[in-house]
């Protein structure tokens, strides 16, 4: 009998191991945030329904009850490092917008990528959102840990990319950053009247609380170079430079210690991007942008950063300020993300 119950025990052991093997093995999920493939409201390939693009997301920051979007792998091991990225998007835009426009939610799988897109209900971020933006970082900092997290981005479109700017250079976001993709939301080093066209329309949307008819005063502004080194990658439709064009410098990269630019091979896409805006609210114009299709970008990164450091321009041919990217030069800047040291 007492061989029998050790047999029984034994079993019991080796059944119990395999259970804690099978909780190790079972994907990672965080929390009010179900994991799905295709991801929640995701854009058709092109007309994408407007109730979709105006959708604020299905997860709840619990402190200030706003909602936002959270991209992440559905196969993420428990143990498994990430790439986590804040985007934010435009003046006058939407969350789930600004989740096509830069469409890093059909990357998150083969870059291992957690992607958070939130939404400013006054559809234009200030300083009244940036505990919400807070409250959704610290939550998945404490949900993957710290250790976890390999990289931090923030990126943003337009004034999301000012945003940005703004944000990093608050405490909260510098202990974190890694680097900063501006998405047409101003070049670091670079004197915003002289890279960007005036876009012909009515002015973009003020903050909350400004003034109505003073002029426009930006988030941040890029010329202003911060005190500390992380990496940057300014992206830019063709048509958004003045006559000037593209600088063939960048004061960001010689702050860096980087090397002269250099010109990568082109980035070909035949798929158009999700995204265009169909606001109506001004008159087609190809600063502001027409209707997505194919298209071709050039890319020119400045080599030799210090610390591993990534400094790079990426320049759309034929593209204005509102054509969503395309996957293959999404993919491109992904690319230069995860190359960038810590």
């Amino acid at each position: 009998m007492n061989s029998t119950l050790k047999v029984l025990g034994a079993i019991v052991a080796v059944a119990g191991c395999g259970g804690v093997a099978a909780g190790q093995d079972k994907p990672f999920q965080f929390s009010g945030a179900t994991c799905t493939t295709p991801p929640p409201l995701h854009c058709p390939d092109k007309d994408c329904p407007g109730d979709r693009v105006i959708n604020p997301g299905p997860v709840v920051e619990m402190k200030t009850r706003r909602t936002y979007f959270l991209d992440y792998p559905c196969d993420l091991r428990a143990d498994e490092k990430v790439t986590f990225v804040l985007n934010l998007h435009g003046g006058g835009s939407y969350g789930n917008w600004t989740r096509h426009y830069f469409p890093l939610l059909d990357l998150k799988d083969k870059y291992r990528l957690v992607v958070a897109t939130p939404n400013s209900p006054t559809r234009v971020w200030s300083e009244a959102d940036d505990e919400y933006l807070k409250n959704i970082v610290t939550s998945i900092y404490e949900q993957l840990g710290k250790e976890r997290i390999k990289a931090f981005w923030l990126a943003g479109h337009s004034q999301g990319g000012q945003t940005s700017n703004r944000l990093l250079l608050t405490d909260f976001f510098r202990e974190r950053l890694t680097g900063w993709v501006s998405l047409s939301g101003g070049r670091l080093g670079s004197k915003r009247e002289d890279i960007r066209a005036t876009i012909p329309g009515p002015p973009p949307a003020a903050p909350p609380g400004a003034t109505p008819g003073a002029p426009l005063r930006l988030a941040a502004y890029a010329e202003n170079l911060p005190d500390y080194p992380f990496s940057h990658i300014y992206e830019s439709g063709e048509h958004e430079f003045t006559p000037a064009g593209l600088p063939s410098e960048s004061r960001w990269a010689q702050q860096l210690g980087c090397g002269a630019r250099e010109q990568r091979s082109d980035v070909v896409d035949t798929k158009a991007g999700y995204i265009y805006d169909t606001s109506g609210t001004r008159a087609p114009n190809k600063i502001w942008g027409l209707a997505p299709g194919p298209g071709t970008a050039r890319v020119y990164v400045y080599p030799g950063c210090k610390d591993g450091h990534v400094v790079a321009d990426v320049v759309r041919m034929g593209k204005g300020h509102t054509e969503g990217l395309e996957p293959n030069v999404t993919e491109e800047i992904v690319k230069l993300m995860v190359l960038a040291k810590p």
